[in-house]
């Protein structure tokens, strides 16, 4: 083997170096440094308690270099033990030391406490950098698979395949959209979005009717779904169909009607009460809070192409319909109102003849007194008479022998009065 110290090579056996007189070294100087620099390193990395202070450094800065134990006093011991002959060596050749340690060891000037403690502040450092890029890999590592499970499992939830949907209509692949949509709603019937992807994927196709029916099928299943009141609603409002709003939330549940009550507008009010009969002409005042009103008079349903509201409605003699609805600023209209009214004039009980019954023997005239707004019919056959008897257009001459003549008064609404009868008896001379 070679000598440590000055590299002179020294037969087997040797004890000591015959160059430089130097102890053969066969057991490795112990060095309490390295242990404490491992457990310190230790202590960092589980970030624990226990890091050593600058003067457990400094017990260990001393001369840590030399051979055996330095007891402080600047007395080396100098004894090991020689493994192979399992007995002590003695003491080196240098004997005692010459004095007290002067703060200097055999490797070099002991390190500064700041420097030691700049080396210390390193180590941390360089071991936090350290943990802190494991650490961060580690989460990179948990982000990248969370976003892949993340990815996978929106791609088959509801959202998921309601965007699918969407992005083939964009793509005008219709059937595939359809696919993805009922998907969707067989997945979460309860939820709106579907229905109206599927509704707009038939819109698109010109088929307003199956768009319809894909709400109001839902809807008779879901009859307290708000939701998808408010879709078939925003259906409706799409597609200019805004008269059929009202009939959709006619008699509807409480909850659909507090979640739409913007859309469900009162029908206009009526000035006259339609239960009474009016003996003279009337007018009909229609009114609406904050909305337009359009009516009819024929019966029909009126929409906004109606006659609108402006001034009030003239009643005639007879029966009047009218038929009105209320539409607010967006167009949404109120359900009908209809309403008839009847006005009866009062007609005469019997139309006026002349002469009065009686025997003549010179020619006489028959004569009826019509009123203004009346027409006159009779008979001379002695049944009663109608509107398809003979019409009065002037005075009748009266025919010989025995007549009984009757006649009644039509008013223009096709009231009769009562009938008058006369019976005459003309003989000439």
């Amino acid at each position: 083997m070679k000598c440590r110290y000055c590299g002179h090579e020294i037969p087997e056996g040797m004890l000591y170096c015959e160059a430089c007189g130097k102890e053969v070294r066969i057991v490795p100087d112990y060095n309490p440094l390295d242990d404490m620099l491992t457990a310190q390193i230790k202590v960092s990395i589980n970030d624990e308690e226990g890091a050593l202070s600058d003067s457990d450094y400094d017990m260990f800065t001393g001369d840590t270099a030399a051979r055996g134990r330095n007891t402080g006093t600047g007395r080396n011991t100098g004894t090991r033990r020689n493994t192979s002959t399992g007995r002590n060596i003695g003491r080196s050749p240098a004997g005692r030391s010459t004095g007290r340690n002067t703060g200097r060891n055999t490797t070099g000037r002991v390190m500064s406490e700041k420097e030691q403690r700049r080396r210390q502040m390193e180590r941390r450092k360089a071991m936090k950098r350290k943990k802190r890029r494991k650490a961060l890999i580690i989460l990179a590592v948990l982000v990248v698979a969370a976003a892949a499970i993340g990815i996978v499992c929106y791609q088959n939830s509801y959202t998921g395949i309601v965007n699918k949907g969407y992005s083939a209509q964009k793509e005008k692949a219709y059937e595939k959209a359809e696919t993805y949509f009922k998907k969707a709603i067989a997945k979460k019937p309860e939820k709106a979005e579907a229905y109206t992807g599927l509704s707009k994927v038939y819109i698109a196709q010109d088929e307003l009717d199956k768009a319809e029916d894909v709400f109001l099928n839902a809807i008779d299943k879901q009859t307290k779904n708000a939701d998808l009141y408010e879709a078939c609603v925003g259906f409706y409002m799409d597609t200019d169909q805004k008269m059929q709003i009202p009939v959709l939330l006619e008699d509807v549940a409480d909850n659909v009607a507090e979640r739409l009550g913007e859309y469900i507008i009162d029908g206009p009010s009526f000035s006259l009460d339609d239960k009474e009969t009016f003996e003279e002409v009337q007018e009909l005042t229609l009114k609406s809070h904050e909305a337009a009103v359009y009516y009819t008079t024929d019966g029909s349903e009126p929409d906004t192409e109606s006659e609108k509201y402006k001034e009030p409605i003239h009643l005639e003699e007879g029966e009047n319909i009218i038929t009105a609805i209320a539409v607010n600023k967006e167009g949404v209209p109120s359900l009908p109102v209809k309403k008839t009214f009847t006005v009866e004039l009062p007609v005469e009980d019997a139309p006026a003849v002349s002469p009065s019954t009686g025997q003549y023997s010179t020619a006489t005239q028959i004569e009826i007194k019509v009123p203004d707004g009346y027409e006159a019919y009779y008979t001379m056959d002695k049944s009663d008479p109608t509107t398809a008897s003979t019409k009065y257009e002037g005075p009748i001459d009266m025919p010989q022998g025995e007549t009984i003549f009757k006649a009644i008064l039509v008013n223009g609404k096709g009231r009769t009065s009562g009938v008058t009868t006369r019976n005459y008896m003309y003989e000439p001379e």
